[in-house]
């Protein structure tokens, strides 16, 4: 029986291709320089242009990176891939294919463990698969002539390809996001979505309850934001719905994200793999990797961000709030762990970083495209651990490090000490000298004296603020209430 709302008749099948574009110094098969931003066709080479006579050599360190995702992602790791040519015709792909794999891909099937809310999921990974990338077409604005960069040319990519196994536009969102968290602790990839360092491909059909088999799919190709993927989805399931609704039929195509519209477009029909003639690739033999390799990769896998955040709960007693958002980006928990190695408040530290210095940054929730930026960063690691082992050590009060905080963001002095000192922000700790200032307060002001001695004990607030004021707020607060209480207690 239909509910009132007809979307709710409907269930959504999402899965993910994802690009990873690798941090290696040079291509997949050629020597030239790997790097984002130089000037267009400088890092060329007559391999990445498809010279006649040119013969392709891997790259032995993408290999490693792509094993390094397979172990973090608990997939097979085969000893055995191929390499295939993967045909198509456009201008940004001068050799008139791509080399991919296709039927024996490095990594079998695996896992991505992420959490949406504070539930913990799994998303299937059916296979990663090593490429190398095509050029890069330029349309200029007056709509005459278009120009290529080959650049990007031959750059190395691991696809990983995942299973129909989300169901929700948030699922997907919460998938990437880990994932790109991962491939940045490995070191494998920067993680830059503004330079498309990552970019998806979301694959969404739409099926009524109860059914089986899923429905129709359709391609939304080359998204580079995280959120754009979940308008994407939002988009095309609601498309596909109206059109069942409506008695039409879906159509299996590829279709393009227009982000300013939030809206996708058709590109084309959607190819099949027979589409493409894969065949092996004959200059490139069959890659074989020994177990003395693998074991290599394996152990040389870093602490990865799952178990950074159960350390910095369980030994750090961060919130799970904290420990979460410290390790969603490796630079952010690097900064952090810098500043931790300096002064052991762990807790301390992790509030001034997520309340002041990302406040500071006017970025309280990382990036997505960018991430936490050590050198756009106002301040060192050091001088917040110097700031907060200045508080534990009570040379300064809480108040006095939120002045020295924004003076060091202002001024070029990033040493809380030193400032201190100048600016004359050190806490008063003359106890004699605290008393004197005591005994004439309490000289001062004898009706509140009464008032507390007889029971009106609020006032020793009153006391608080004389004594705070008189030394500017220099004073130690607990030095200040001690000495208070002795006085008043010696009068009764």
């Amino acid at each position: 029986m239909f509910t009132d709302d007809p979307f709710s008749n409907y269930d959504v099948a999402i899965g993910l291709e994802c690009h990873v574009q690798l941090r290696t110094k040079t291509k997949l098969f050629s020597p030239a320089k790997n790097h984002y931003g130089d000037a267009p066709n400088l890092n060329v080479d007559v391999v990445d242009i498809g010279l006649p006579g040119v013969l392709p050599t891997l790259n032995k360190e993408a290999v490693a990176f792509a094993a390094r995702l397979g172990f973090a992602l608990d997939c097979a790791i085969n000893k055995r891939s191929v390499f295939a040519r993967k045909h198509y015709f456009y201008p940004d792909l001068p050799k008139g294919y791509q080399i991919s794999q296709h039927n024996e891909p490095i990594c079998g099937p695996g896992r991505l463990r992420y959490t949406l809310g504070s539930e913990s999921r799994e998303l299937l990974i059916e296979r990663i698969h090593i490429e190398e990338d095509a050029g890069k077409n330029i349309h200029v604005e007056d709509g005459t002539s278009s120009y290529v960069d080959y650049n990007r040319a031959g750059t190395p990519l691991l696809e990983v390809v995942s299973t129909p196994g989300l169901r929700s536009s948030d699922e997907a969102m919460a998938a990437l996001t880990q994932l790109r968290t991962l491939v940045m602790y490995l070191e494998i990839c920067d993680g830059n979505l503004q330079e498309g360092s990552m970019r998806f491909d979301v694959n969404v059909s739409v099926k009524k309850k109860g059914e089986t088999k899923l429905g129709t799919r359709t391609e939304t190709k080359n998204l580079n934001s995280i959120r754009y993927v979940g308008q994407a989805i939002e988009y095309e399931a609601r498309r596909q719905i109206l059109l069942l609704i409506n008695g039409q039929t879906v159509t299996q195509e590829t279709r393009l994200w227009d982000a300013n519209k939030k809206e996708s477009r058709s590109l084309r029909s959607k190819e099949d793999a027979h589409d493409y003639r894969y065949f092996p690739d004959p200059d490139l033999p069959a890659l074989v990797l020994s177990e003395e390799m693998l074991s290599g990769v394996k152990n040389s896998l870093p602490e990865l961000p799952d178990a950074k955040m159960t350390r910095f709960s369980t030994d750090l007693q961060l919130s799970e709030y904290d420990a979460k958002l410290l390790v969603s980006d490796k630079a952010l928990a690097d900064y952090f762990e810098a500043a931790l190695a300096l002064h052991s408040n762990g807790k301390a530290i992790a509030n001034w970083i997520i309340n002041d210095v990302l406040r500071v940054m006017k970025n309280t929730e990382v990036d997505e495209s960018v991430g936490f930026s050590p050198a756009a960063c106002p301040l060192p690691p050091e001088s917040i651990a110097s700031l907060v082992r200045m508080i534990d050590e009570k040379t300064i009060t809480g108040k006095i490090a939120k002045v020295l905080f924004e003076e060091m963001v202002a001024s070029d002095q990033k040493d809380p000490a030193i400032l201190a000192k100048e600016k004359n922000l050190i806490v008063e700790r003359d106890s004699s000298a605290l008393q004197a200032m005591i005994d004439k307060i309490l000289s001062d002001n004898e009706k509140e004296v009464a008032k507390y001695l007889g029971g009106r004990e609020q006032v020793f607030g009153f006391f608080v603020g004389q004594v705070m004021k008189m030394t500017k707020g220099m004073a130690d607060p607990e030095e200040v209430n001690k000495l208070l209480k002795d006085s008043l207690d010696k009068r009764r």
